[in-house]
């Protein structure tokens, strides 16, 4: 398949991603209204799972179809550093400055960080615990061992609900009128299908890149297919970051990408009954996300604001990731091989 093929293939399926990721949320938001589901309900699963379901899908395509486990990693960690430095970025700048409340950087950000360790610790224990034979730095990722994460998510969800119980409002009114329930089903049911092809097809053409070039296909899942799939969770963010809603811009990127790390990676471990890390490779990885979260935070921290000159920087550390990337891809640096 030619290069050009591919091109056409990535453009075709970010879109199709986009445009059903957005029916998605929007039916998941109007059915979890309708039913009046608890705010943790509503925004630690419901909205986190419909902006994260591209990412998830990409985990357990990779893994289940074309057996390619760190391919997905890949992904979800590109997904979570395009999160972490491009969403702000393009946020502040298309919106102003954005100003989070002091619970989102003292708080939200901290299990955030929590939750990039949690997910290195439970690859260290792979390494530990179930080292592959003749494979230095390598170890089995067992069910049991993914359990981790995603009890941590559970933790994580806990939390929300005695933050909406300290603050809990009358939640009395009937559901929305006008409403039909079958018809955001079936929509929002249609739009999980789309979303699947749509992943498929970028993930075929990544994997298509890597044999076209040589290199491994999870350094283009790192920025490519996790671009792509980062998408639906820019256009929200930045149209918070226009009501000047900060707040909320920033949240659905934490958001995103704590479901991310401790659901959408686990889950493709119980789907692939285990799987092997690479902890030469996955280490790098998991550092350059780790200072990408210290760099906004530190940044949000100084007068509680992100300046446009910061929004600036912070694209430019992306720039950096991504020529890193390429020199990882051209052969000229070793890192992640």
């Amino acid at each position: 398949m030619p290069l050009l093929l591919y091109a056409v293939t990535i453009a075709l399926a970010t879109a199709l991603v986009w445009h059903a990721s957005g029916w998605l949320e929007t039916s998941s938001v109007r059915l979890a209204s309708h039913y009046r589901l608890p705010p943790v309900v509503q925004g630690g699963v419901i909205a986190a799972v419909g902006s994260s379901f591209p990412e998830l899908s990409s985990t357990v395509l990779s893994t289940l179809v074309h057996g390619e486990f760190e391919l997905g990693v890949g992904v979800i960690v590109g997904s979570a550093i395009f999160n972490i430095l491009v969403i702000p970025g393009v946020s502040g700048l298309v919106g102003g400055q954005l100003e989070p409340d002091w619970k989102l950087v003292y708080k939200d950000a901290q299990f955030y960080i929590t939750s990039v360790a949690v997910l290195l610790l439970t690859f260290s224990l792979a390494v530990i615990y179930r080292p592959v034979d003749g494979a230095a730095l390598t170890g089995e990722l067992t069910q049991a061992m993914a359990l981790i994460p995603i009890a941590v998510y559970g933790l994580y969800l806990f939390l929300m609900q005695q933050d909406a119980a300290d603050h809990r409002l009358e939640h009395n009114a009937p559901p929305a009128s006008g409403l039909r329930p079958q018809r955001e089903w079936l929509r929002l049911a249609l739009s999980l299908v789309l979303i699947l092809v749509g992943v498929e097809a970028l993930v075929r053409a990544v994997i298509g890149l890597g044999d076209a070039f040589d290199t491994p296909s999870f350094l283009w899942g790192l920025t490519v297919l996790a671009a792509a799939t980062s998408i639906p969770d820019l256009f929200v963010s930045v149209r918070a970051a226009r009501k000047s809603e900060g707040t909320v811009s920033l949240a659905n990127v934490l958001g995103s990408n704590i479901f991310d790390l401790l659901v959408a990676v686990p889950i493709g471990v119980l789907i692939a009954g285990s799987t092997t890390i690479d902890y030469a490779a996955a280490a790098p990885m998991m550092a350059a996300l780790t200072l990408a979260t210290i760099v906004l935070f530190a940044m949000l921290r100084t007068g509680m604001t992100l300046t446009r000159s910061e929004c600036w920087l912070l694209l430019a550390l992306y720039l950096v990731f991504v020529l890193w990337i390429g020199l990882e891809t051209a052969g000229v640096s070793s890192a992640l091989h």
